[in-house]
């Protein structure tokens, strides 16, 4: 049995490069730096990784629309190792990610001209979903989590009792009760 997949969460380095092949069909290629923070000998560290993605058709065309350089995207894809010689003979190697899905992260960045005070996102229209490309998954499956929306526990059961244990204590805990 073989396997081979990939899953990056990270930030551009820069804008997408978007080219089209000789079909017409839209070609994307990018960088995603991956943070890793661990401690060694009592001494926090991180390290940086950088992955080269690789993007085709409708995809490609989103992610050339959305994305930007310092974007957080979510890639899904399996690895594909290219080789090709230079004029001077040199034979080069590259790696990179061939994705199969796409989500894009939050919307509001660190350069974004939007507001980021919730006084004021309340007082403007507020922004459409972002859009999201998965191959065989329905996206009504995949929840999106937008870092800049306030959380209301309530607004979804203003007039139906909710059924989760966790939302209100009914009373104290009878150790009886807890089945191990």
């Amino acid at each position: 049995m073989n396997f081979n997949k990939a899953i990056v969460l990270g930030r551009l380095t820069a804008d997408p490069d978007r080219r089209s092949l000789p079909s017409g069909d839209a070609v994307v290629s990018f960088a995603i730096a991956s943070n890793r923070y661990y401690t060694s000998q009592g001494e926090k560290k991180e390290e940086v990784e950088f992955h080269n993605i690789a993007m085709f058709g409708k995809m490609a065309e989103t992610a050339a629309q959305y994305l930007k350089k310092g974007s957080m995207a979510l890639i899904e894809g399996h690895l594909r190792t290219r080789t090709w010689q230079d004029q001077q003979g040199q034979k080069h190697y590259k790696t990179e990610i061939v994705a199969e899905s796409l989500q894009l992260g939050p919307r509001n960045t660190a350069g974004s001209q939007e507001s980021t005070s919730y006084q004021n996102k309340n007082q403007t229209k507020p922004a459409p979903p972002t859009p999201q490309i998965k191959t065989g998954v329905k996206m009504e499956d995949i929840p999106v989590i937008q870092d800049d929306e306030p959380i209301d526990p309530k607004a979804d059961s203003k007039n139906e009792k909710s059924e989760s244990p966790f939302e209100e204590d009914e009373g104290e805990i009878d150790v009886k009760d807890i089945p191990f």
